[in-house]
């Protein structure tokens, strides 16, 4: 399953490079950067779980 995000500041500042970590229920399961567009993709597995994403762990 591919997961995309699109992040965006209120300040307008960019977080190009930043890595950030996809949980699952708390549990890191992908990772990914973001690009020039201010986008991340994940590659994870389907399944139930609360999703969330943070900034860190690369």
């Amino acid at each position: 399953m591919t997961i995309k995000v699109k992040l965006e500041l209120a300040s307008g500042q960019s977080l190009k490079g930043a890595p950030l970590e996809l949980l699952a229920d708390g549990k890191p399961i992908a990772r990914a950067v973001v690009d020039d567009n201010a986008q991340a993709t994940f590659d994870a597995k389907p399944g139930i779980a609360k999703l969330a994403v943070r900034i860190g762990g690369l």
